[in-house]
């Protein structure tokens, strides 16, 4: 991990929990946070508001504005509130207004289903047309990093395909920073 985290400059860490009791959820999260935070990464939990403060999360991602709403007094206003998960404009809107820190779209459903790469596209070069809160692409691929970026994104979230790489997560880290630079080159 501290390669990948060194192989460009990453704004944050999303970690999705163990399913196990909350203490050693905890443990889990105090083991990681101080490697990702050292690196300038902020440490973000998914889901699970409720333990950021007490572990060091920098803050939590959640999905949907009921859960974001939810959790904010567990976050706000310390802590960092996203929200994804989002199914329309309307939710988008929703979570902006409630006070999501930033909006994301393009991520994976639980059912590992995401919506098509122009919907992506499409809302997020929506949302950077009309709103200041800042917006995360997903890229479901190394592929989609520059499109999302010329799009709108100002950040792009980038999961499994990192850790897939046959070149390793370093490599694929890195080699998503340069579509990046390609992309803000452009613009």
């Amino acid at each position: 991990m501290m390669q990948a985290l060194e192989a460009a400059d990453i704004a944050a860490v999303l970690l999705r929990l163990p399913d196990a009791g909350e203490g050693r959820q905890i443990d889990h999260i105090k083991a990681l946070g101080p490697t990702v935070q050292s690196k300038g990464a902020a440490l973000l939990l998914d889901g699970q508001a409720h333990l950021a403060a007490t572990s060091g999360a920098d803050g939590a991602h959640l999905q949907g504005p009921g859960a974001l709403k939810a959790a904010l007094s567990h976050l706000k206003p310390e802590r960092i509130a996203g929200c994804g998960g989002l199914a329309s404009r309307h939710d988008a809107m929703v979570a902006g207004e409630a006070g999501a820190d930033y909006v994301m779209f393009g991520e994976p459903g639980a059912d590992g289903g995401r919506p098509s790469f122009d919907a992506i596209w499409e809302r997020i070069e929506w949302w950077a047309d009309l709103f200041e809160i800042p917006c995360v692409g997903f890229a479901g691929t190394l592929d989609e990093v520059e499109p999302l970026a010329l799009a709108g994104a100002d950040f792009v979230a980038i999961g499994e395909c990192v850790f897939s790489d046959s070149r390793g997560c370093a490599a694929a880290v890195a080699d998503a920073a340069r579509r990046l630079q390609v992309a803000e080159a452009a613009a």
